[in-house]
């Protein structure tokens, strides 16, 4: 078979990263299952990942080295979403003085930082980003130089000055405007920079995955650098419910009342701009069948990304199950593709 560059890309969307993060469960056993090797890990499949905010966050756990043997990944699939199901309640606490304080996120920032830093100094201690298994794109917004800001792996194994702790890593894509502070990441130059939320400009990241894979990977034969005609694109979602916001409680609405519906409407909308422009792309090679986009559904569960709730994290996990069930012929395909896919050397980066 023609090998052909694998790429996952996976979106934004807070404590909604659970339903990604199950359907790459289901897609975990499957590889297990079709390769016969119980240790088979997402890492070992894709040759770029690429996420944004929560989707960042699972691209770290995916591509964390094991601390004992640094050549494997140290978190399975099942693992990496532990990290919502557990702390998920942690991060995402608001106790009634903070609410005082910040008037509920009117304010200040509606989240202290400090849990989440410290869960994701726990899960990825001093790990480096140049460390990653595989490249990366994770992206974050630079909020004084105006700037969007990208986590690559592939640079950061270059360059010292795009080389970052991961857990910072983390900390910044998921710094989502509202919510937390923004980050202050240092590279290992020493140099800071102020970022947010990757969200802000690309909830979907998948695009910005695609053109830098058209960058920075080569041809087998080192002729010329990839175009879509060479890749293998999974796309996942973090919920497909969207609110609707009636026309008679909109029209009145100020700065205030369109902060969270405005920032809702800008990830969806990004998203789904990007899901239309990527199937047209591969449309127009004859090669639809190589992207593939997975919207899971939000089920009885609520869509808020901060709802942390212990029955919330529960309906999450349930969502996430049914909507890998309701995939289960395209995890079906992209598992065989995968499985087949790793009997040929895969892509080199240029």
């Amino acid at each position: 078979m023609t090998q052909l560059l694998r790429i996952l890309s996976i979106d934004g969307g807070g404590i909604r990263g659970i339903l990604p993060g199950q359907i790459m469960v289901a897609l975990e056993q499957k590889l297990q299952t079709k390769s016969g090797n119980a240790n088979a890990r997402i890492a070992d499949y894709f040759d770029l990942v690429a996420g944004t905010s929560t989707g960042g966050i699972l691209t770290c756990l995916y591509l964390c080295p094991d601390d004992n043997n640094p050549a494997r990944p140290r978190f399975s699939a099942a693992e990496a979403v532990d990290l919502y199901l557990k702390f998920g309640g942690t991060i995402f606490k608001n106790g009634l003085m903070n609410k005082l304080k910040t008037l509920d996120g009117v304010s200040e920032e509606k989240y202290p930082a400090a849990p989440m830093e410290k869960i994701l100094q726990t899960y990825f201690k001093n790990i480096k980003l140049s460390q990653l298994l595989k490249p990366c794109l994770i992206t974050s917004y630079d909020i004084s130089a105006r700037t969007t800001h990208f986590f690559t792996q592939h640079d950061a194994v270059q360059n010292p000055a795009y080389d970052y702790l991961l857990w910072e890593t983390a900390r910044s894509t998921s710094a989502a405007p509202t919510y937390f502070e923004p980050a202050l990441a240092h590279s290992l130059t020493g140099v800071t920079y102020p970022l947010v939320d990757g969200g802000v400009f690309a909830n979907n990241p998948a695009m910005c995955a695609y053109a830098e894979a058209r960058q920075q990977f080569k041809r087998l034969d080192g002729s010329k650098n990839v175009t879509a005609t060479d890749m293998f694109m999974v796309s996942i979602g973090t919920g497909s419910t969207k609110k609707s916001y009636p026309y008679d409680q909109a029209k009145k609405w100020g700065q205030l009342g369109w902060i969270e519906p405005i920032i809702d409407i800008l990830m969806s909308g990004a998203s789904d701009t990007i899901d239309f422009q990527l199937k047209q792309i591969f449309d127009a090679i004859d090669s639809s069948e190589n992207y593939i986009r997975i919207s899971p559904e939000i089920g009885g569960a609520n869509s808020e990304m901060d709802d942390a709730s212990a029955g919330n994290l529960q309906a999450l996990k349930d969502a996430g199950t049914a909507s890998a069930k309701k995939y289960d012929a395209d995890l079906e395909r992209i598992a065989d593709f995968l499985v087949k896919s790793n009997m040929v050397d895969a892509g080199t980066v240029a």
